[in-house]
């Protein structure tokens, strides 16, 4: 690799305020806000919206769409497939 071309690559903090969940990874992303992580460090933070522990998919509270429904819907709106 080049030298100088390439971001710096370290330790920073996600964290999910909604489901107060933060895990320590590595990234090229910097955050303004530092955290005391458990080992004692000071970690750069990057506060995000939604994680696997508040995404829907991954805490099992996904809902099933009514998709037979829609198509159903869609056809009375716009006549059955194949008709044009």
């Amino acid at each position: 690799m080049k030298p100088g071309i390439h971001p710096a690559y370290g330790p920073v903090v996600f964290r999910d305020k909604a489901a107060d969940f933060a895990f320590l990874t590595r990234s090229t992303a910097r955050g303004e806000k530092t955290i005391v992580w458990e080992d004692g460090n000071t970690y750069s933070v990057i506060d995000v919206e939604i994680s696997s522990a508040s995404h829907p998919f991954y805490t099992g509270t996904a809902r099933v769409l009514d998709t037979a429904g829609r198509v159903e819907r869609f056809e009375r709106r716009y006549g059955p497939r194949g008709t044009r």
